[in-house]
């Protein structure tokens, strides 16, 4: 029999990129039963609380609460080693690099006269793919997610990463099917190029890749210069793209995500989710998917999966594109676009969602349409309504 004199208790380190964090959590005797408590924060930093039980518990259902929050912390990269190294000790540790991407943080419509208007920022086109660092070392080529794990690429790529001059380099980018595009140089030969700006960067990679005749690589052009810039766009939007990129040409590759902007960032032009499978839906090709909201799981509805598609299983991580969400989270005019494995748990979270306008932002909305339809009614001049 279990007494309250038992506890237990580790703390996790997170360092990579910008990040460096400490996660502790602890099992605690409380009155007749126990308690699991946690607190996290930046290290050395003052840190944040909280408990995962609301009342004590016996020991092995608190026992089960500290596992079950060891491995969501575990799997997302966090070590027991003060070095913060990702995945030690883990099952992922044979499959960690060390490596991970500059991440983007997004931006609103209206931001983007800015980026148009400012030389200093570039626009690419933001790929539907699978983002994917790949590093030549020789006749070795190993694909990296954007958690620093080894993964996979189809033979035409990997062939065709074969075929660059550079005997050792490190390419940014997004697979699509049987096509990598490659839009980042960060190492080539015995230079790293991280420190260097993307304007060299971009040109390196486009005398790289130009020498390659395969279909398997490309590189993505960018467009410098407000014209170019908006006619960039445009085309994206009416070939119905996922998006536009915006890069600092003079800035350096920073690994890993900022807390805010950043020197690269991106704009969607429809919205996607990434969702968790709670249930096949029996006999039909649909599953329902879920979101966590806070420590609960919300559902999000049901997306139907192809017919040329593998119905995935409870518990795999989709991403979906949907129109908006509904109060509540459930999606409007959802369409599977495919399976993540690149993506963690505590990501599949309900602030991705993009909601529909409440009622009263509708009737200011079509409010301001009568005032203009008035405006030219009475022969005054409408202001542009957007």
């Amino acid at each position: 029999m279990q007494t309250n004199s038992i506890s237990e208790n580790i703390t996790l380190y997170y360092c990579q990129g910008s990040s460096d964090k400490v996660y502790r959590v602890a099992i605690e005797p409380s009155g007749p039963g126990f308690v699991v408590n946690f607190a996290y924060g930046r290290r050395g930093s003052t840190m944040n609380t909280g408990t995962k039980t609301s009342a004590p518990v016996g020991f092995d259902e608190a026992k089960k609460i500290y596992d079950g929050v060891v491995k969501e912390k575990t799997a997302k990269g966090y070590t027991p080693g003060e070095d913060g190294t990702p995945y030690t000790q883990t099952d992922n540790a044979q499959r960690a690099t060390g490596i991970v991407p500059q991440l983007l943080n997004p931006i609103d419509e209206a931001d983007i006269e800015q980026f148009i208007a400012d030389d200093r920022w570039w626009t690419q086109e933001k790929f539907d793919g699978r983002r994917v660092l790949v590093e030549k070392r020789g006749d070795t080529i190993t694909a990296i997610n954007r958690n620093g794990l080894t993964t996979s690429l189809p033979s035409p790529i990997l062939e065709a990463v074969q075929l660059l001059s550079a005997t050792n380099c490190l390419l940014d980018g997004e697979a699509i099917g049987d096509v990598y595009f490659a839009f980042d140089l960060l190492h080539q030969d015995v230079t790293d190029m991280r420190a260097s700006s993307y304007a060299v960067r971009h040109a390196m990679l486009m005398n790289l890749a130009d020498g390659v005749e395969a279909d398997g690589l490309r590189y993505a052009p960018a467009a410098t210069g407000a014209s170019a810039k908006r006619q960039m766009l445009a085309k994206l939007k009416k070939a119905k793209k996922e998006g536009v990129v915006f890069k600092e040409s003079t800035a350096p590759y920073t690994p890993g995500r900022p807390a805010s902007g950043g020197s690269q960032v991106k704009l969607k032009f429809y919205a996607t989710a990434s969702c968790i499978v709670a249930k096949v839906n029996g006999a039909k090709r649909s599953v329902a998917i879920e979101l966590i909201d806070v420590k609960s799981r919300v559902s999000v509805g049901n997306v139907t999966i192809p017919p040329n598609q593998a119905i995935p299983t409870a518990g795999q991580i989709l991403e979906v594109r949907y129109l908006y969400a509904y109060p509540g989270g459930s999606l409007y005019q959802p369409v599977y676009l495919g399976r993540r494995d690149d993506i963690r748990l505590g990501d599949c979270a309900m602030r991705q969602l993009k909601f529909k306008p409440r009622a009263a932002t509708r009737r200011k909305h079509f409010a301001m349409l009568n005032r203009r339809n008035n405006s030219r009614h009475n022969g005054i001049a409408a202001l542009p309504f957007y």
